[in-house]
């Protein structure tokens, strides 16, 4: 670890941070004055000895947690730091043998910090190039790295598509996703029947199964209700299509995957959105249907092991089609919301092209849209580019079967559906952000990638030539059917942050490239901080802990696929690429740390207190799946792959069978329709 001494210890002595020292720490004990200052020196003297023997008090920091790590209060606590050097000590060694460049870029990032440079940006880049070197060379050249992205990101058209989306209210299966919670003591459950509230009383005394930022509880006001929200306003959405376009009768179908926190809530939760729905003023422009994870396990009993059974039986068929589901990390739900329109074009209504996934807290602007891009939301889905093909600025080819817009903040609205929903950043460094700063890639992409417009005199006129996109936010992006049952893109259940660019990774190791159209102007309005600011208070720690874990999981990731990972973050970068990280133990590790001492450094305590607890045991159990060959992993990457070819080879062979009106086809169909009848919510 002697390459990362010199870093560590420029941070302690150059930053607003101290360490406790570790003579006068006080004997650990459990009462509660006691446990934050242990906490604090227990973050401390794994920092005291990530900087290295020469540390004044490198050895009492030890002797601290050697001591503590057998402790029967203290010692997974301990443990925990004690691993994690290991653990970064190991990948460091690795790292540097397996890139003898990498030690000399140590050791002339150690020179230059030696001479104490007091300049942000230049001690930023000179640690960025060893841990982040995604977010080098922008600050202070943004223009032309915008240019340069851009360029990157260009693709000659070969083709556009010649049978566009022509009737997007008949051809989308628009979809979102729900997330439930028990209520909380002052819900009004009042509109609910006996029956309801007896099952829901009986909820609470269960445990909780899944966590998510911020779940919806049951019974909260209207005004507050996320999911009512945005489906209230796609409703007026398209009252405005109709409006333009009368001849646009068909009701829009919207399927929400409802995730819950509770087993029991599987069934209530249809319930409750039924009884929501039905107080509140009519949607009468939308079908709505919600899947919960019974209804998709019924899918799976009922009609797609049938399939199987007897079209490519195989013993691991339930195993491997459990894949289907809705309940469990966010990467779970979000490959439902997009394979659910294959199975709605085989069972359901053959003329659904494609699939548009929204986020219940975004809202299609449609006077801004008109106004300022000359078309209305849905008139945005019928460019051609969506399901073109071309050539990417290396020369390979690449189908455009999926299609991505972007978001204005509710905030910036009235400066232009072109203000960009995240800015380059000023300065300020914390300690932490010397290591990862992915704000600064991220509002690159934003400016580079989401907000171009295509216009002929800039090479970019969007039909001889346009963008793809990497970077896509969770709502406002789609798939054409045909690309998705022939790629067969999907986001591994286990990643639970940016689940929208872990999408496109599956596609990466094919001999052909699925990308995303940039639709220029096809703009939602982001509205969480107009009506959700206690949660996204709530979600702070969380979404933190979060932003670690997926350097872990996306590295991780990378390296199960069967391609090159130099390859895939050639292609990523900067944005998405930054959290496949050279060295991710130590950076997320670092990071954790860093931001632990920065905040006890604040004063801020609880909140340093609280990151520990929430912070560490996730930690460890993310490095736990991302280690061994194979890592747990790989394996479920693996075995979650075999279970969507398997899905959508069971809907090719239905699709034969029900061409050929074979009877025990035309059964199963029937089972399908009722299945998906049964989660239609609000009936007229």
């Amino acid at each position: 670890m002697t390459a990362l001494n010199p870093i560590i210890t420029f941070l302690l002595q150059s930053q607003p941070l101290k360490t406790v020292s570790l003579a006068a720490a006080e004997p650990p004990h459990l009462s509660e004055q006691g446990i934050t200052p242990t906490l604090q020196t227990l973050n401390s003297a794994f920092l005291i000895l990530l900087a290295g023997d020469r540390h004044p008090e490198f050895a009492p920091a030890q002797t601290y947690l050697e001591k503590l790590a057998t402790s029967p209060q203290w010692g997974d606590w301990a443990k925990f730091y004690l691993h994690s050097l290991q653990l970064i000590t190991t990948e460091l060694t690795q790292r540097c043998q397996q890139d003898p460049m990498l030690s000399d870029r140590f050791a002339q990032a150690a020179t230059q910090l030696a001479d104490q440079p007091t300049d942000e940006t230049a001690i930023a880049e000179i640690i960025w190039s060893l841990f982040f070197p995604e977010g080098t060379g922008i600050w202070g050249q943004e223009a032309a790295q915008i240019a340069a992205l851009r360029d990157k990101r260009t693709v000659k058209i070969d083709q556009l598509n010649p049978a566009p989306i022509q009737n997007p209210a008949k051809e989308i299966l628009f979809t979102s996703n729900a997330l439930l919670t028990v209520p909380l003591a002052s819900a009004d459950l009042a509109n609910f029947d006996q029956s309801f509230r007896t099952q829901i009383d009986q909820t609470l005394q269960e445990p909780q199964l899944y966590w998510y930022d911020h779940p919806i509880p049951i019974g909260t006001r209207p005004e507050n209700n996320e999911i009512l929200y945005g489906l209230k306003n796609l409703n007026q959405a398209v009252a405005v299509e109709r409006q333009r376009q009368p001849e646009l009768s068909d009701k829009v179908n919207c399927v929400l995957s409802v995730s819950v926190t509770h087993k029991r809530l599987q069934t209530l939760g249809k319930l409750y959105l039924q009884g929501v729905l039905a107080a509140h003023e009519p949607l009468d422009h939308l079908k709505i249907f919600a899947f919960t994870e019974a209804d998709t396990q019924t899918l799976i009993q009922q009609v797609l092991l049938p399939i199987v059974e007897r079209c490519c039986p195989t013993d691991e068929a339930a195993e491997l089609l459990s894949v289907l589901g809705v309940d469990g990390r966010y990467g779970r739900h979000y490959s439902f919301l997009k394979a659910i329109a294959a199975l709605w074009q085989v069972f359901i209504d053959p003329d659904i092209k494609a699939t548009f996934k929204i986020d219940l807290d975004q809202v299609f602007p449609q006077p801004e849209l008109i106004e300022q891009t000359g078309a209305s939301a849905f008139e945005h889905f019928q460019t051609p580019l969506w399901g073109a093909t071309g050539q990417d600025a290396t020369g390979q080819p690449i189908e455009l079967g999926m299609i991505a817009g972007a978001l204005v903040n509710q905030r910036d609205i009235h400066q232009g559906v072109f203000t960009p929903d995240v800015t380059f950043p000023s300065g300020g460094l914390s300690p932490d952000d010397y290591i990862f700063f992915s704000k600064l890639p991220q509002a690159l992409s934003t400016e580079a990638e989401m907000m171009t417009r295509y216009q002929p005199e800039s090479g970019l006129d969007g039909e001889a030539a346009c963008l793809q996109r990497i970077h896509v936010t969770g709502g406002t992006n789609g798939i054409l059917v045909e690309s998705l049952r022939r790629f067969q893109a999907f986001t591994p259940s286990f990643i639970g942050r940016a689940e929208d660019q872990a999408y496109l990774l599956s596609t990466l190791t094919q001999s052909d490239r699925l990308g995303y159209a940039h639709a220029a102007g096809l703009i939602m309005r982001h509205d969480k901080e107009g009506f959700a600011q206690e949660a996204i208070a709530m979600a702070k720690v969380g979404k933190q802990i979060g932003d670690y874990l997926r350097i872990l999981m996306f590295s991780a990731y990378a390296e199960a696929l069967p391609a090159d990972v130099d390859a895939i973050k050639a292609l990523t970068n900067p944005f998405t690429g930054c959290f496949i990280s050279h060295l991710p133990i130590t950076v997320a590790l670092l990071r954790f740390s860093l931001k632990v001492a920065t905040l006890f450094a604040q004063g801020k305590s609880a909140e340093a207190a609280e990151f520990m607890r929430v912070g560490i045991p996730q930690l460890q159990e993310c490095l736990d799946f991302t280690q061994g060959q194979p890592s747990p992993l790989q394996q479920v990457y693996e075995r979650e792959q075999k279970g969507w070819q398997l899905f959508y080879r069971s809907l090719s062979e239905v699709e034969k069978a029900l061409e050929a009106q074979a009877d025990w086809a035309q059964a199963v169909q029937k089972v399908a329709q009722k299945v998906v009848h049964n989660c239609w919510v609000n009936p007229s």
